[in-house]
């Protein structure tokens, strides 16, 4: 059960759970030693959350990801009962989901619909995360006087995921049991709530001058909302491999949403009898209107079949596979064409395909070029087991990106695609010559939960990259802010991390993991200690810091714990800074935090 962007493992499911019968139930504890140990006891190869982490979460959680979220492939190999058995083994917790009647907002306001916002994961199509003054509201002089105005709380959640998006003086965010919440971004307050069956990981995207909203679940469906209301207007399932999930967020753009698809096959592979592999990445376009496919295109060419050879249990094996797409896509508006960086290979024969940036054309999805830059990554959950079954002969290094390509104009006039890779090394690729490489650096040594994990951040001719470097028995290792120059790639400054003050507590760690956020003179960065750090973006000096390692009375009644920070990144818009805290494989919380000025 593995996390990083290549399989966020964590457990999910919204069913409520029965009282346990004393006689003929299954035994949790040997369950889990049989089908699940393997992956939560190598959590420093597989990301899979250690059994002191799954604690902390409530059997519905857990049961969820079993049942329909991301530990599906696992358990499928078990029986209704052995799945609660072992959800009931983990955890006592089962907390009430109820939202109190005082989250709901008492005037029901209009959207203002010519409001900037913070409108898609990346900020912009080209996933900058950078919000200029005129839309952030929020300048180098004004960051250290940020304070806490408000707190939202996830009922019934151990973690949080989706990037928080605003527009119109609306905030949206999805959470891990599914629910999509529409705020008010001013005060935290509940207009709607739309209820999707699983965990929705991605960011909420507004279209049609946020008319409608956009994401997708871990199921593989994609849905379309009316912002007024919270109604669908549609729902499309975009894949029909089992394994198919949306991680990476839908992007709007001129009529029509550009799906990536991401998967969690690599975790049904650790079971000899699987016949890994076959899913292969692709992007979707849909008509955003209607949710009707324009086109798909996938990321390996070849269609997965039988490679003639059988695993030592007698399972056929397949490929070639993977080169899921964990992040959302870049457009590039002048040459037409989007851009999506992928996964590893799952299995054998290796692709040409994965751990690469591939460009597509916008209008009919043709492959345009492709780029690898780590060739032979070939890996899957079966890797780290003892019997290694599955895994591929002589395995890579599980370093596929997690992050998106950043289009970026250089000073001389060239164009530069600038993506980090969980190698640990920043690359520049020339977009306008096939993705020749421009430049490479190395800011940290990589792994499969090292080097950078979600994604940067630029403003004019510098980039930021948190690095993570995560090891699951050293808190102390890995974190630290790099920002480098676009042009070259050389170094401009480097912000070692904090000692974390939270060492002592399990899932603590000085790495940062999550995407970073840029404004005019600043970069913020989360980190798994919990901390939200702001840096001055010329000298990497720490100007402000907000520890959320606490818990939080809400604006919708409830108190929320506060956690690590991993999967997202905070949205600043029209002064007010939104961020989540809670991760299940660092530590767990539930709570979205709302800063602004002096808090006013």
């Amino acid at each position: 059960m593995k996390h990083s962007p290549v399989l966020p493992a964590i457990l999910s499911l919204a069913l409520a759970i029965p009282a346990r019968a004393a006689s003929n139930h299954p035994d949790g504890a040997r369950v889990f030693q049989e089908k699940c140990a393997v992956c939560h006891r190598n959590s420093q190869a597989t990301g899979a959350p250690q059994q002191a982490v799954l604690s902390q979460l409530s059997q519905t959680y857990i049961l969820r990801a079993l049942e329909s979220g991301n530990m599906k492939s696992v358990g499928n190999q078990l029986t209704k009962s052995q799945r609660l058995a072992v959800a009931q083994f983990l955890s006592a917790t089962e907390p009430s989901t109820q939202i109190p009647h005082g989250g709901y907002c008492l005037v029901h306001a209009k959207p203002i619909l010519d409001d900037p916002g913070w409108t898609s994961w990346g900020a912009d199509v080209v996933n900058s995360r950078f919000a200029p003054g005129s839309i952030s509201g929020l300048y180098r002089a004004d960051v250290p006087r940020l304070k806490l105005k408000w707190a939202f709380g996830f009922p019934g959640a151990s973690a949080t995921f989706g990037q928080p998006t605003v527009f119109g003086g609306r905030l949206y965010v999805g959470s891990e049991d599914g629910t999509v919440y529409s705020l008010d971004a001013k005060t935290g307050c509940i207009y709607w709530t739309f209820k999707a069956p699983t965990t929705v990981k991605t960011a909420i995207s507004p279209g049609y001058g946020g008319r409608v909203a956009y994401f997708g679940d871990v199921a593989g469906d994609v849905y379309a909302i009316d912002t007024a209301t919270g109604k669908l207007i549609w729902k499309v399932h975009v894949d029909t491999h089992p394994a198919a999930r949306i991680t990476g967020s839908p992007v709007f753009f001129n009529g029509r949403l550009y799906v990536p698809v991401s998967s969690g096959e690599e975790g049904a592979a650790i079971d000899p009898k699987y016949p890994c592999c076959t899913f292969r990445g692709s992007v979707v376009a849909l008509d955003a209107r209607t949710g009707k496919q324009v086109w798909k295109a996938y990321t390996i060419p070849e269609p997965a079949h039988p490679t003639g050879q059988r695993n030592s249990a007698g399972t056929p094996l397949w490929g070639p596979s993977g080169a899921a797409v964990w992040s959302p896509p870049t457009i590039d508006e002048k040459k037409h064409a989007i851009y999506v960086a992928t996964g590893n290979s799952y299995s054998d024969p290796a692709s040409a395909y994965t751990d690469a940036v591939i460009a597509f054309r916008m209008s009919d999805g043709k492959m345009l070029w492709h780029r690898q830059l780590t060739p032979d990554d070939r890996w899957n959950i079966a890797c780290v087991a003892p019997d290694r079954i599955n895994c591929p002969q002589n395995p890579g290094h599980d370093f596929d990106f997690g992050s998106p390509p950043m289009l970026r104009i250089l000073p001389d006039g060239r164009r530069a695609l600038i993506i980090g890779q969980k190698s640990g090394v920043v690359y520049a690729l020339n977009p306008d010559q096939k993705g020749q490489i421009i430049w490479e650096t190395r800011i940290g040594k990589g792994g499969p939960l090292g080097g950078i994990q979600w994604g940067g951040a630029a403003e004019g001719n510098t980039v930021f990259f948190p690095l993570s470097d995560w090891e699951v028995d050293n808190p102390n290792t890995g974190g630290g802010m790099f920002a480098l120059q676009a042009s070259d790639g050389q170094k401009m400054w480097y912000a070692p991390p904090a000692p974390p003050a939270c060492a002592k507590l399990f899932g603590c760690s000085a790495a940062q993991s999550a995407p970073p956020t840029a404004v005019p003179g600043v970069i913020f960065s989360g980190s798994e200690d919990g901390h939200l750090r702001a840096y001055d973006a010329a000298t990497g000096k720490v100007i402000w810091d907000f520890d959320a390692l606490q818990k939080f009375q809400t604006v919708n009644g409830i108190v929320a714990d506060g956690g690590s920070m991993n999967a997202t990144g905070p949205a600043v818009v029209n002064g007010m800074l939104y961020v989540q805290a809670g991760y299940t494989n660092n530590v767990a919380g539930n709570v979205l935090l709302a800063f602004s000025v002096d808090g006013k």
